[in-house]
């Protein structure tokens, strides 16, 4: 793995452009993929409601990143088995796709502080909590053959008291070692786990130390667990501040506005579920992508069941509606159904509602993610996170407020 910033904004600003390049894990040839940039969220490898045939549907090469947990295969199929087969790329037969395993996942695999210790971190997993130790771990990463991969961590929420915090560093720190120290590459595809709680000290502690390892990036994690917008985006702040800048920097449990923080902080990937909870919701993304370009959103939004950036597609007034989702939209939602449609098969419970949604909504964040990039290299992020922030706002301070 090889990164590089392309382009950094000026003026104080920490938001960057970047280019990550990652030979193919499972025989394919190597991939460029701009950053800042989204990981598709996965179950045991592939999106929830989207298959491996309708993956090709959605932009390219922006949809090749895919965040696997390894804790969703800590039952089955075994690391063995995983092993024999040829690891994930082969196995789920997205050999031009880039795996990037990291513990993380706030749906089914939920990091516990008070049930883990020192031997390891305790994770939720459809038959219970379960103790995953950095010598399992890592059996699990060798058998998987991911293309990055990050360390094991101690994730604390914001609430946790000094000493707590203090532990969960020293712990992840230790455990960062156990996993190089037995890394058959020697961390050239490893990123190393940066926590701390709410504690801006012990942030900075764990990202000084981590970045004295043998390291391709960082892996921050820990956010989303009960912090303030106040509070993330200090914390964000003081962990880049400590990071090199020629290094990849990666976050968890972003979603929007959230993921504003993380690229005006300097962060080069997220990971979110916030696509799945959307999807499983009815909601569809519609909020336009030409910020920059105009000061004023669209006025259709403004009516039963939408906010500043979705829409409730089970409401009824989306009955009748013969509209795509998004005008000029071109994902395959959109060129070929109607809300209507959307809106009848969600009344039905039909499973095809959510295979939409999904498709659209991953389409329609992935186009949010490269018109930020297009802003820092303009020179304009600082205009684009304003006017989405300011929009923001005016719902939130309307009658009916928005909820994001």
């Amino acid at each position: 793995m090889r990164f590089a910033v392309t382009k950094a904004c000026g003026g104080g600003g920490k938001a960057r452009a970047g280019a990550l390049y990652v030979g193919g894990g499972g025989g394919g040839g190597a991939a460029v993929v701009e950053t800042p940039s989204l990981l598709l969220s996965t179950r045991k490898g592939l999106p929830a409601f989207v298959s491996r045939d309708l993956l090709s549907t959605l932009p390219s090469p922006d949809s090749h990143l895919l965040h696997v947990s390894p804790i969703h295969f800590i039952e089955c199929p075994s690391s063995k088995t995983i092993s024999n087969i040829g690891g994930l790329h082969q196995m789920l037969g997205l050999q031009e796709h880039i795996l990037v395993a990291a513990a993380s996942d706030s749906v089914e695999s939920l990091p516990e502080s008070e049930a883990s210790n020192k031997l390891g971190a305790s994770f939720e997993t459809p038959s219970g909590r379960r103790l995953v130790k950095p010598s399992e771990y890592m059996q699990m990463i060798t058998s998987m053959k991911p293309n990055l991969w990050a360390s094991l961590a101690d994730e604390v929420p914001a609430w946790v008291t000094e000493k707590r915090n203090r532990i969960s560093v020293d712990r992840t720190l230790r455990w960062l070692d156990d996993c190089l120290a037995v890394d058959l590459e020697a961390g050239k595809n490893t990123l190393g786990a940066v926590v701390g709680g709410s504690n801006i000290d012990e942030r900075k502690r764990c990202a000084t130390e981590a970045s004295l390892r043998n390291v391709a990036g960082f892996w921050i994690g820990g956010f989303g667990l009960g912090e303030s917008m106040e509070e993330r985006l200090a914390l964000l702040n003081a962990v880049t501040d400590c990071l090199p800048e020629e290094k990849l920097r990666y976050v968890s449990r972003l979603s929007l506005p959230e993921v504003l923080q993380g690229v005006a902080a300097g962060i080069d990937l997220f990971d979110s579920t916030y696509i799945y909870h959307l999807t499983l919701g009815g909601f569809a993304l519609v909020f336009p992508l030409d910020i920059v370009e105009r000061d004023n959103w669209d006025s259709r939004t403004d009516i039963e069941g939408a906010d500043c950036t979705k829409i409730n597609l089970r409401a009824t007034i989306y009955r009748k509606d013969t509209s795509p989702i998004v005008d000029r939209c071109g994902c395959f939602t959109c060129q070929n159904h109607t809300r209507a449609y959307i809106n009848h098969l969600l009344n039905v419970h039909e499973m095809l509602a959510q295979i939409l949604l999904e498709i659209h909504n991953t389409h329609h964040y992935l186009g949010f993610f490269r018109l930020m990039r297009e802003a820092i290299k303009g020179g304009k992020f600082e205009l684009f996170r304003q006017r989405f922030i300011k929009r923001r706002r005016a719902f939130l301070t309307a009658e009916a407020p928005c909820s994001l």
